[in-house]
Formats: structure tokens, C-alpha cells, sequence
């Protein structure tokens, strides 16, 4: 089904489908994610397990991550939408969801930290501040892949137990309006790894099941358990490309972990994550028909 709609309103159709309880709190530019799921549970819109969105507003972004943090604890598949300032208070829980195996999505739209100043516009230094959280990360470049790559995110998120970061650029993919082919229900539905959720349900927090988190460590037991979780990682891109496959079977797009464009035998290849890569790849057929050698990972 085609629609026309925003960054913000394409993530929102796709987390709103895969999660139980979304914990929120506002910063632009992704308010409107939160925004819209709080919408859909209003109008009493079902997920993919049949059940509304439990959605809960916070005091503070560092509570929306606590809040996700305690959900994913108690067995409910959680997210939460965030940027700049709000996804660097969220760091700290992101290394104990990480460190515990647990299937969390966050939805950013990238922005400028503030330094000298507050800035609104957009960069990904929220997003790069991340990287040593444990949490996989997935960039969308359109609007169109903004829906479909926060559907991958939740769906290997919930088959790998590792917590997903997904992001797109703010303003530019979140609030730009183009039309976009939704994924069905029944097809999303069909992907979900039933018996990673069921051994995700089975880990959460039982007072008839009784475990221990947040114990302190020697050094000898914490590297163990540091390297313990190395083998999930190891899985996680084979994961990721198997539903990237399963959309390109359904879409017929060519999603991969990384994306080659441009001439086989570039002599100059440009790195990059977000819009950008539309720019670059018109900028690419315009050179290489003068003869240069370029290409873009």
C-alpha cells in the first residue's frame, strides 16, 4: 500500500507494529515519532502480537531509557524515539540493555550536539557517541528506508537479543514527505522469530523463576561474561542481512549491510551514512560519464 508521509511517520508505522511499549519523551526533531505512536494506540491500533501499544511519557530522556530498560527486563518488547541531547542520556542504560541481551529499538533523527551552543540542525555526533554501547546500528538515506530498515531493526533485533540503533538524518529524511510503499502486516508478521521471542519471554523477570542482575564482578568472571556475548555479535550481521533478504524479496529493493555504488574499478570510493548518499550517487553518474573513476560504500 502506497502513502504519502514523512521520516518520522514511516518509522513510527514500523516500530508502533513490532513493539508493546513505547516510553517517550519529546526532542526535536523526533517528537513526531512518539507522537504518532501515542496516535495509534489512541485509535486503538493493533500491533503484529494483536495487542495496543502500551505508550508512557517520562520526565526526561534518561527516564524514557529506564522506563525501556525495565520493560525489556519484564519480558515486553520495548523502544523509544530520541536525538542529540536525549540519546547522550540515554547511554548509560544502553550498556546495561546491551550487556544483557535485550532486544531494544531506538529510533533516532540525528542531530547536532550542543557545545558552545544549542543547535537544532542535523550531524550524527548524537549517534557516533553511541557506538561503544554494544548496540547495532542501521542509518536510513530516504523515507522509504526509514520504514524498512526500522522493520529489519526490530525484526533482527528480536531473532539476534541485540539492541538495535536506527537512525536517519533530522529534517532532512525526518520531515521530508515523499511517497512510500508500507509493508504488509501478514508479511512482517511471518518474519518475527518466534522461538527468539518465546526464550526472550522466558528470561524476563519471574518471581517463580528467580535470577540476579546487576551483581558485581571480579575481573576474571566480567571478561568472561564480556566474551560470552562476542558470539551473539558474530551472528548479528548475518541476521541483519537475512531480513534485509526477505525485504528484497517482498520490495524488490537491494538492501545490504553495506551498499557498493559506482564504477567496479573505482580509483576514489567515498564512505557514507544517511542522505547524503543521494547526492553522491548523482554526483557519481555525472563524473564517471566524464571518465573519472568513483564509487561510494
Amino acid at each position: 500500500m502506497k502513502k504519502v508521509m514523512d521520516g518520522t511517520s514511516a518509522v513510527a508505522e514500523a516500530a508502533y507494529k513490532f513493539s508493546e511499549l513505547a516510553s517517550i519523551y519529546p526532542i526535536t526533531p523526533s517528537s513526531p515519532m512518539a507522537s504518532s505512536v501515542d496516535e495509534y494506540r489512541s485509535k486503538g491500533y493493533k500491533n503484529l502480537l494483536g495487542s495496543s501499544v502500551e505508550v508512557i511519557e517520562m520526565q526526561s530522556e534518561a527516564g524514557a531509557a529506564g522506563c525501556m530498560h525495565g520493560a525489556l527486563l519484564s519480558g515486553t518488547l520495548a523502544t523509544t524515539f530520541t536525538a542529540s541531547q536525549g540519546l547522550l542520556l540515554m547511554i548509560p542504560n544502553m550498556y546495561k540493555i546491551a550487556g544483557e541481551g535485550l532486544p531494544a529499538v531506538m529510533h533516532v533523527a540525528a542531530r547536532t550536539i550542543a557545545t558552545h551552543a544549542l543547535s537544532i540542525f542535523g550531524d550524527h555526533g548524537d549517534v557516533y557517541a553511541t557506538r561503544q554501547t554494544g548496540f547495532a546500528i542501521l542509518a536510513s538515506s530516504s523515507v522509504q528506508e526509514a520504514h524498512d530498515l526500522a522493520s529489519i531493526a526490530h525484526l533482527s533485533a528480536i531473532s539476534s537479543s541485540i539492541p538495535f540503533l536506527h537512525f536517519m538524518d533530522g529534517f532532512r529524511t525526518s520531515h521530508e514527505i515523499n511517497k512510500i510503499e508500507l509493508l504488509k502486516d501478514d508479511d512482517l508478521a511471518r518474519l518475527i522469530d518466534r522461538d527468539a521471542l518465546k526464550e526472550f519471554r522466558n528470561r524476563a523477570l519471574n518471581l517463580n523463576n528467580p535470577v540476579s542482575y546487576g551483581m558485581a564482578e571480579n575481573e576474571d568472571v566480567y571478561f568472561q561474561s564480556v566474551e560470552a556475548r562476542n558470539k551473539d555479535y558474530q551472528v548479528t550481521v548475518e541476521k541483519v542481512q537475512f531480513y534485509m533478504d526477505k525485504i528484497n524479496e517482498i520490495r524488490g529493493t537491494d538492501y545490504k549491510p553495506f551498499n557498493y555504488y559506482g564504477d567496479e574499478m573505482a580509483k576514489y570510493v567515498i564512505v557514507a551514512m544517511g542522505s547524503v548518499t543521494s547526492t553522491i550517487k548523482a554526483l557519481i553518474d555525472e563524473l564517471n560519464k566524464e571518465g573519472r573513476s568513483l564509487g561510494l560504500v
